[in-house]
């Protein structure tokens, strides 16, 4: 586990950050904005589970809905210290997401959506208080997954970590379209041209 007893330390304040090992880079490197957006996405999911708590009714959604984000939160922190670490820095122990943890994403989303009438169009960002948030964490995820594959093609990741993030931004769209449902909230689809 983690101890933090103090937190500032003053050794930021020349632009760089350390990474797991010691290393120092700057604050704007590649692996820092990867983490970073890993960071603001669980961030995002924080408000996705406030959202949730407050606005939905139904009991058994609300507290299915919780229990998925949360997982994802700690997930997004395992993945987040693999990012924080250069591949020859990895310690004993070091964690992140793996295909175990893909394949409960799939899970979630094949049981979710066949609940889910077939798509005829494009949803609009909506549905509801948590289907709103959920497709702006969404989007997040899409940010981070291009970060993580710009910061592949410059220091190899692991590939479960490539498909989670894939993965991940297909569960919030699909828990956007679930959670309006349960909560009785309309979806607005794409119009062509609507004037």
């Amino acid at each position: 586990m983690v101890r933090l007893t103090r937190i500032y330390t003053r050794t930021g304040d020349d632009g760089t950050t350390g990474l797991v090992g010691g290393e120092r880079v700057a604050k704007d490197d590649l692996r820092i904005e990867a983490y970073g957006t890993v960071d603001e996405l669980n961030a995002t999911i924080g408000l996705c589970r406030e959202r949730n708590e407050a606005t939905m009714a139904d009991a058994e959604a609300r507290d299915a809905i919780d229990g998925m984000l949360e997982r994802v939160q700690h997930q997004l922190f395992d993945l987040g210290a693999s990012f924080a670490t250069r591949g020859g820095a990895a310690v004993r122990g070091q964690v992140s997401v793996d295909a175990a943890d893909v394949a409960w994403l799939e899970q979630r989303i094949d049981e979710m959506n066949g609940e889910l009438e077939p798509l005829r169009s494009f949803v609009l960002p909506g549905g509801g208080a948590v289907g709103a948030m959920t497709h702006l964490a969404r989007t997040v995820c899409r940010r981070t997954e291009r970060l993580a594959f710009a910061l592949h093609r410059e220091e190899p990741l692991a590939q479960e970590e490539l498909h989670y993030l894939n993965r991940l931004s297909d569960l919030f769209f699909v828990l956007g379209r679930w959670a309006a449902k349960r909560q009785g909230a309309a979806e607005a689809l794409w119009r062509p041209r609507q004037r």
